[in-house]
């Protein structure tokens, strides 16, 4: 798969998961509209950022400089592989 280089198109796809994410947190809301269910979507988006930031940035800046990730596939082949070199 080619990488994504056309800042036009980065932004569509941002734009997009920003259109998908709200997409789904309304429709959860509206099928329980509670504080409670508010809330939970709140967290679930707030804490998928923070994983998602700490998957790429924080492993690749400062835990493994000489591994580039390409995405959550290549996230996992990396835990994996170091699980397995940590083992052996």
């Amino acid at each position: 798969m080619k990488n994504l280089l056309t800042p036009r198109w980065m932004l569509v796809k941002a734009i997009l998961f920003v259109l998908v994410a709200m997409l789904a947190a309304g429709t959860l809301i509206a099928q329980s509209p509670t504080y409670t269910t508010a809330a939970c979507v709140l967290l679930v988006a707030w804490s998928s950022s923070r994983a998602y930031y700490f998957a790429f940035y924080v492993i690749e800046h400062y835990v493994d400089p000489t591994f580039r990730f390409s995405g959550l596939t290549a996230f996992a082949v990396w835990l994996w592989r170091g699980r397995k070199r940590s083992r052996g």
